[in-house]
């Protein structure tokens, strides 16, 4: 039963969600289009520059991302602290980036309000700015209409892009973030797009090693396309050297490209049987099952619904939208067994 979406996102649960948005009857509206034949791999572009403009207006950060022929992925963090913090022009600023302002609006931001009823209208309407600038569901409105209005214009049609409503799955704990950034990384991997993470295009895995590559003083292959598109702003990971901040990544840049590389590699190979030894050590510090892990980044392999976390937080999540049970219990006990368990 389809649920509203205030009941699936609660910032006391967790900050970070994993959305999901698909192309209409799951065809291939943004690549190679085999019915028609036409490649609207431009599109693709059109997402990530999107993605961008939102991550400097909403105070909502983007975590990782994969731009597919027929869906996408995306991982976020809902900032609210930051929202709060902001001053009433900053949020009228950000506000009018993405739409226009009403007249009284804009009255009030130059100061030619005259009546107090005036004031206290335009400053109603600033507060509910405010609460959108960290509503995960006008980003995802912002990202979802802006792409479809841009391909039906380019169709010159009129009608859905996307299937429907977009899939939240809330991630309840560090090891579902992990575990999920990690499955949207290699997307293209799994679907045998791309053979490595630095081949997959219109991820946030290749622009990361990208940005690795040109800090090094290293060249960076890119394709004339991609030249144009700027970069995503995605949180950072956490390092060593600062003290813990919760607009990082609870994990280390190092850790988690260690990660991804034995993940490619493991899944290639195919010998889940023999790579006990090699586990890379971030999974082992946050107790995730490494054989249950490689299951998961297989297709369909992430089989948890409105949240993926430890069974408690589950059970939790579940309590709290007024449900016996979340799917994806059975995963959880083994892809997040308790510590007496690992």
């Amino acid at each position: 039963m389809t649920q509203a979406r205030r009941t699936l996102v609660s910032l006391s649960d967790t900050p970070y969600y994993h959305c999901l948005g698909r192309c209409v009857r799951r065809a291939y509206l943004c690549g190679q289009d085999f019915a028609t034949g036409r490649d609207y791999e431009h599109r693709k572009h059109w997402a990530v520059e999107r993605l961008r403009t939102l991550g400097e207006v909403f105070t909502i950060d983007v975590a990782a991302y994969a731009v597919m022929s027929n869906h996408y992925h995306v991982i976020v963090r809902i900032d609210a602290e930051r929202a709060a913090e902001l001053t009433d022009a900053e949020v009228m600023a950000r506000w009018n980036r993405l739409f226009s302002l009403p007249l009284l609006v804009e009255r009030y931001r130059t100061g030619e309000t005259a009546a107090a009823s005036e004031t206290e209208a335009a400053q109603a309407m600033i507060a509910d700015y405010r609460r959108r600038l960290c509503d995960l569901s006008w980003f995802m409105r912002c990202l979802n209409e802006h792409i479809a209005r841009r391909a039906n214009a380019e169709d010159g049609c009129a009608g859905r892009f996307w299937e429907g409503r977009f899939k939240s799955q809330a991630l309840l704990d560090e090891r579902a973030l992990l575990t999920c950034m990690s499955y949207v990384d290699l997307n293209p991997v799994r679907a045998g797009i791309a053979r490595t993470p630095e081949a997959s295009d219109f991820t946030s895995i290749q622009q990361r090693i990208r940005a690795m590559q040109s800090s090094e003083g290293g060249k960076t292959k890119r394709d004339e396309k991609d030249r144009d598109t700027p970069p995503v702003s995605l949180m950072a990971f956490k390092e060593a050297k600062r003290h813990d901040s919760p607009n990082e990544l609870p994990f280390s840049l190092k850790d988690y490209m260690e990660l991804v590389d034995w993940t490619v590699r493991a899944a290639l190979t195919g010998k889940r049987g023999a790579i006990a030894e090699d586990c890379p050590p971030l999974l082992k510090r946050l107790g995730i099952d490494e054989h249950e892990f490689l299951a998961t980044m297989t297709p369909a392999g992430n089989r948890f619904g409105k949240a993926m976390g430890a069974v408690d937080k589950l059970r939790e999540a579940a309590q709290r939208i007024k449900q016996r049970s979340i799917r994806g219990m059975g995963q959880a006990r083994r892809l997040f067994p308790p510590a007496q368990a690992i």
